[in-house]
Order: C-alpha cells, then sequence, then structure tokens
C-alpha cells in the first residue's frame, strides 16, 4: 500500500524532470507554472480545506503545539551547532532551511494517498502553524537574526507570501462560520485540484543535478538530519503531545519529507548559500524516494 500510494507521486516528480531537461514545454513554461501555483492554485487549495477545518477539535490544537515543537527543538539544536562552529548565516540559513522547511506538495500528495483527501484538512492546519514559522526562523538564519536590517526585512517576507495569506484567510472563514457560498467550494476545489499534480512536477522540473557533486559529505548529513532524524523526532514530540494516530501519521509525513524548492529562492533573494541550498533540494528529493517508504514502514505508518 505504501509503495502503491508513493511511487506514482515520484514519478510525476521525475515525469517534470525528464519534461524541463528535454525543453518541454519551453523553457519559459516552469517557472511561470511554479509561479502560479504558488500564488493562485496551492492557495486555493488551503483555503479550501481551512475554510471547513474542524478548529474546535482540541485534537488540532495538540498538532500545532506538535509541530511547533519539533521545529523550535530542530532549529535551537542547528543554533548551538552555529555557536559552536562560527558558521556565517549564508551557510547557516540552507543548513536550518534543508532541515526544518519541507516540500508541502510532496506532503499533501503522500497524506491524501494514504489517508484520503478527508486528511487534508488537517494538514491544512499543519501547514497553518508551520509555515509562518518556518519563514521567520529561515529569515532570522539568512541575516543572522536580522541584525543591521530592521523589522521590515523580518515581516515583509511573511505578510507577502501567499500561502501565509491563504491560511489566515481559510481559518478567517473557518472562524466567521459562513463556510464559501454560491460556488465558491466548486470554483476553490476545480483550482485546488491542480495544484498538486502541477507542483511536484515543478519540483522534478527543478532539480540541479550538477549541484549533487559540491560538497557531498556536507549534503549527504544534511539530507540525514531531515530524512532520518527528523521524522524520529516527530514520532517522539508525537507521543509527548498524545497526539492521535493520524495526527501523529501526519506529523511524521511532513518530517520526513525534502526540503522546499522554494528555499533556494529564499537563500538568492538574502545572499545565502545558492549553491549549497541547491544542491539539498536536489540531494533530499532523489534520497526521499528511499527513504520515506523506509521511515514511514518502519513507524508504522501506511
Amino acid at each position: 500500500m505504501l509503495l502503491i500510494t508513493i511511487w506514482p507521486i515520484f514519478a510525476l516528480i521525475c515525469l517534470g524532470f525528464c519534461l524541463a531537461r528535454g525543453g518541454v514545454p519551453g523553457a519559459g513554461f516552469w517557472p511561470a507554472a511554479e509561479r502560479i501555483n504558488y500564488v493562485l492554485l496551492f492557495p486555493a487549495l488551503l483555503v479550501a480545506n481551512l475554510a471547513d477545518a474542524p478548529l474546535s477539535d482540541p485534537a488540532l490544537l495538540r498538532l500545532g503545539g506538535a509541530v511547533t515543537g519539533m521545529i523550535l527543538v530542530a532549529a535551537l539544536a542547528l543554533g548551538l551547532v552555529r555557536r559552536i562552529r562560527g558558521t556565517p548565516p549564508a551557510r547557516h540559513g540552507p543548513v536550518l532551511q534543508g532541515v526544518v522547511r519541507f516540500n508541502t506538495y510532496l506532503g499533501l500528495a503522500i497524506t491524501a494517498g494514504l489517508f484520503g483527501d478527508a486528511a487534508l484538512g488537517r494538514a491544512a492546519v499543519l501547514l497553518a502553524v508551520a509555515v509562518p514559522l518556518v519563514n521567520v526562523l529561515s529569515v532570522l538564519a539568512l541575516t543572522g537574526g536580522g541584525a543591521g536590517r530592521g523589522p521590515w526585512a523580518l515581516i515583509r517576507p511573511i505578510l507577502t507570501n501567499p500561502l501565509i495569506l491563504a491560511c489566515a484567510l481559510g481559518i478567517a472563514i473557518c472562524l466567521t462560520g459562513l463556510g464559501l457560498p454560491y460556488g465558491l467550494e466548486s470554483f476553490l476545489g476545480f483550482l485546488a485540484q491542480a495544484s498538486l499534480p502541477l507542483g511536484l512536477l515543478c519540483v522534478g522540473a527543478a532539480l540541479r543535478p550538477r549541484a549533487l557533486g559540491l560538497e557531498v559529505v556536507t549534503l549527504a548529513g544534511i539530507s540525514a538530519l531531515r530524512l532520518l532524524a527528523m521524522p524520529l523526532l516527530a514520532a517522539l514530540i508525537a507521543r509527548l503531545f498524545a497526539l492521535g494516530p493520524h495526527d501523529a501519521a501526519i506529523l511524521v509525513i511532513f518530517a520526513a519529507i525534502p526540503t522546499a524548492p522554494t528555499a533556494y529562492v529564499l537563500t538568492q533573494q538574502l545572499k545565502g548559500d545558492g549553491r549549497l541550498m541547491a544542491g539539498l533540494v536536489t540531494a533530499q528529493t532523489v534520497a526521499a524516494l528511499a527513504t520515506i517508504p523506509f521511515v514511514l514502514g518502519m513507524l508504522g505508518i501506511g
């Protein structure tokens, strides 16, 4: 069941890679496709799933607390290592993003494949908590704590992030109890259906195999933290927060998937080590084909 669920997801990633390397449909298509998915299709998926999410369920509070605890524990540990080793922000930023960020397309696709579309609402709540947090931590890591840049340098990437705005809108709609009337639910549903397949194709198109030849030991070490250590940390925290089986599985899934390709964009914008970040995205995405079935199977998920 687990392999049957996962292989089509990675097949889409491979297809995206092959299409991009073959020049199909053209070099300009992939940046445009990634952009429309980021600003329209994926936000539509988040709004649609959060608009009727069971926010009054106490278990969701524990899930939000668990993902917050998991991310903060990892970030604090990496911060301690950084202080000991004296790692500059340009390097620490990619390292932190390589451990605490996650590929939302892949996480939602695996969640839906294993537990059905009904689980997307709970996964969207996890994203509503995690996405702002990892963005704040990423900016702080890349800027050395934001020193000398002013508060707007920290706030702007958060306030202008389409995913964060979509989460806020979806939660607001849910809390008001208005729902999505006048066909809006169907409209957003149509947009949402295109998001995950297109997102996975774009993940494949963004892979940079040449970056794998650089700093092999560093790439392997950070990828092991992300793909092996983080899921184990998630499983431990799930027990500490007494999460139910499905919520614990969702937390572990998002801990076991590779880092987000958008981490490369942020790293470039803030003058971090873009080559290291590109290598981490590629190495983790390739390695995850083997590590995700292994980790989820070992932890009895799927």
